[in-house]
């Protein structure tokens, strides 16, 4: 199976795509963290679901979409596909704790696991990691950076800058 990828330009720098037929794979900023395990079958070339992935992402920045319907095909543990569906659940414009995710998930002393399967999530933004914050409501690591994430932030929340 080839993956397709392709760079787009986004107000918070390069973002890389990958795709394949099965769905969208990655997501990745110019410094990822954690970049996705790549192989020979990464391409740069063309997919129609890359040029859907942008102009979704594109929406998204310019403030005229609030959700994502892109089928997705992130590879990881069962336990991070259950972390990274409780992501996709919180709503634009709002934040919650990595506790308040284990609970959800009926492991409240799994906290710092949700951190790990979160600091791992290969689709930012689309299944929305930047909306996790720490239980203090201090903003916590994230892959793209914490400028990256504050702007994320201050974009889905306009009336409240966390500058």
């Amino acid at each position: 199976m080839n993956i397709h990828t392709a760079v787009i330009d986004s107000p918070i720098g390069p973002l890389r795509l990958a795709a394949s037929d099965t769905g969208l794979h990655a997501i990745e900023f110019e410094h990822q963290r954690h970049p996705v395990k790549r192989g020979t079958e990464w391409i740069e070339a063309a997919h129609p679901l890359l040029t859907e992935a942008a102009r979704q992402l594109d929406e998204y920045f310019a403030g005229a979409r609030r959700e994502f319907s892109l089928p997705l095909a992130a590879l990881g543990t069962e336990f991070q596909r259950e972390v990274w569906r409780a992501l996709a659940a919180i709503p634009f414009g709002a934040t919650c704790s990595y506790a308040q995710i284990a609970t959800r998930l009926g492991r409240p002393t799994a906290t710092r696991a949700v951190g790990a399967a979160n600091g791992r999530n290969p689709l930012p933004i689309v299944v929305p990691c930047h909306r996790v914050i720490g239980a203090n409501g201090a903003l916590t690591g994230f892959g793209g950076g914490l400028p990256v994430k504050v702007w994320l932030l201050d974009h889905e929340r306009p009336q409240l800058s966390l500058r």
